[in-house]
């Protein structure tokens, strides 16, 4: 961990904050899902520098050290992919390998489609690519209580969930909701936050170490921009006209991940029905990983990601 080096870079005027390790232009970009920051990928950033590449981990907007935006309330996904760009220039990348978890998996099929000259191959963690509208078909089907329903709500519901806790406990028991197969659902007159009990042990991969590392963080953002990307804004457009993606792409999925058990999902990965927006993908399931497949199962993951780059060169 001391390896990795931190810097600001400006991104269309917001000063983000950026990990790296390794040298060279060879470039691998780790983008970070909630509730988690650049710290995410602290085992695969280490992983990808020995095996000689650059690597790079921002926090995303809002997110970790980077700045909040004057108007969180008013950033979409779009913002995500055009940061992506502004990092890359200010950076001189050229081109580079993206990595996403969680929701920026949508970012980083984004970003190929609006500039597919500029990515040699994609992995995402815990979220394949999803067709515009699909997740929008996914929520209306879902009972109230299902957490992106209750986090997508205008502002005041879900800060208050989180307001009743410290904000090391809100960290805490998102990690302990999404490592679990099920789907995270609330009683319809009780909230997210009161799903976990608080006796529930942290899971073994996740120290208390690691637990202060994020809590930290969250600490000076808060999470007004977290809320706002992806859950406030998942339902919006994209300038898609084509949503075919022909850049490589490899998809990491835990076979105890909860994001499975979402309607039709675990057919659509499985059927190869996914394969029809990303002809070029290669699908790889941990039968015991959880949606933190990358932080409980890091050798492994580590493994098919070094293999993929290499493969793709």
């Amino acid at each position: 961990m001391d390896r990795i080096q931190h810097k600001y870079v400006d991104a269309r005027g917001l000063k983000l904050h950026i990990a790296e390790i390794g040298t060279g232009d060879n470039v691998v970009v780790f983008l970070h899902g909630f509730p988690e920051i650049w710290y995410s990928w602290r085992y695969q950033m280490i992983a990808v520098a020995n095996a000689g590449y650059r690597a790079i981990a921002p926090d995303v907007r809002g997110y970790g050290l980077s700045e909040i935006p004057q108007e969180p309330e008013k950033s979409t996904f779009l913002d995500l992919v055009h940061d992506l760009a502004a990092i890359f220039d200010s950076l001189a990348i050229s081109k580079a390998f993206v990595i996403g978890k969680d929701f920026v998996a949508l970012t980083a099929y984004q970003f190929a489609i609006l500039h597919p000259e500029r990515v040699k191959g994609i992995v995402t963690c815990g979220v394949p690519y999803c067709p515009p509208g699909g997740f929008e078909q996914l929520l209306s089907i879902l009972p109230e209580g299902f957490y992106i329903s209750r986090w997508k709500e205008p502002v005041g519901r879900a800060e208050a969930d989180f307001g009743r806790l410290e904000v090391k406990n809100v960290v805490r028991n998102i990690y302990v909701l999404f490592s679990k197969s099920e789907l995270p659902i609330s009683e319809e007159d009780k909230e997210v936050m009161d799903i976990v009990d608080e006796s529930h042990p942290l899971p073994s991969w996740f120290t208390e170490e690691d637990l202060s590392a994020y809590a930290a963080l969250y600490e000076k953002s808060g999470f007004r921009t977290a809320l706002q990307v992806p859950y406030r804004s998942i339902s919006e457009g994209f300038p898609i006209t084509d949503p075919i993606i022909n850049t490589p792409a490899l998809l990491i999925m835990g076979g105890k991940d909860y994001f499975l058990q979402l309607p039709g999902m675990e057919g659509y990965i499985t059927s190869g029905a996914v394969k029809e927006h990303v002809p070029n993908l290669e699908v790889k399931f941990l039968p015991e990983g959880s949606h933190f497949v990358q932080e409980q199962n890091p050798d492994e993951v580590n493994e098919l990601v070094t293999a993929f780059l290499a493969k793709h060169m």
